[in-house]
Order: structure tokens, then C-alpha cells, then sequence
């Protein structure tokens, strides 16, 4: 693995416009103390610890409860339950109100009151008969 990185770093050259990665600094790469190491692989070991008990425990065919996912939950929360604490009234918003809420009303009014005063001019005229009389 090691030799591996040490190939991939052997080829990486900077874009032009970006800094090294921090992970792909020589001055870094290669100065890593023992006891950095050692904790880094603990993590890793804790983190495959972690991912194989999630697994058994997803892929169980006789499991009876639901799986908690915390990082799910904590997304969940953070997409709808919390959108008032952080949402600010600006014009636009308003604006996009106004005319998903109330120009769609306002425009079905038009469109019904109109046809009506259409229908019922011709029938005023005579030129056509009432449809529907409710009385004789």
C-alpha cells in the first residue's frame, strides 16, 4: 500500500491553479511520527469494526427491529425540521410566494369569470338557450 501511494505520488503534478492536496505533501507525507501512525490505525481498525457490525447487522435475515442510521436521522432533521431557524424573508422569496400562491388564483378567476360573462351575454342575446334552468 505503501509503495502504492509512493508511485501515485511519484506522478502527481500541481494544477496550475490549485494547491497540493495536504495528503500528497512530501513534507508531511513522509515526516508522519510513529505514534500519528499507530492512532491513525487504530481509527482505521475502530471504523472496520464499526462498518462489519452495520453490515451483519443490515444484511440479517431473521432481524426483527429496525436499524438506527444516526447520519440519516441527523440529515433528515437537518433538511425539514430545521428550516424555519434558518429561513430569512427576502424579496424574492416573497415574490416566489405571490406568484406560486396567489397569481394561480387569481388567474383561475379570470379564466371562470370571463367564460361565464361570455355565456351569459349569449344568452342574453338569444343566440344560444340556458342549459340548466332551476325553474319553469
Amino acid at each position: 500500500m505503501l509503495l502504492l501511494r509512493l508511485l501515485l505520488l511519484a506522478d502527481y503534478q500541481d494544477a496550475p491553479l490549485a494547491s497540493r492536496p495536504k495528503t500528497l505533501d512530501p513534507a508531511e507525507y513522509f515526516a508522519v511520527f510513529p505514534a500519528k501512525r499507530k492512532a491513525e490505525k487504530e481509527r482505521a481498525a475502530i471504523r472496520g469494526q464499526l462498518k462489519r457490525q452495520f453490515q451483519l447487522q443490515l444484511n440479517n435475515p431473521r432481524r426483527v427491529t429496525t436499524i438506527k442510521y444516526p447520519s440519516l436521522t441527523r440529515w433528515t432533521y437537518a433538511c425539514v425540521s430545521n428550516v424555519y431557524p434558518t429561513f430569512r424573508p427576502t424579496p424574492k422569496n416573497s415574490l416566489l410566494g405571490a406568484v406560486c400562491g396567489i397569481a394561480p388564483l387569481l388567474f383561475w378567476y379570470f379564466v371562470f369569470k370571463t367564460d361565464r360573462d361570455r355565456k351569459e351575454k349569449l344568452i342574453q342575446e338569444g343566440t344560444t338557450e340556458r342549459p340548466f334552468q332551476l325553474s319553469s
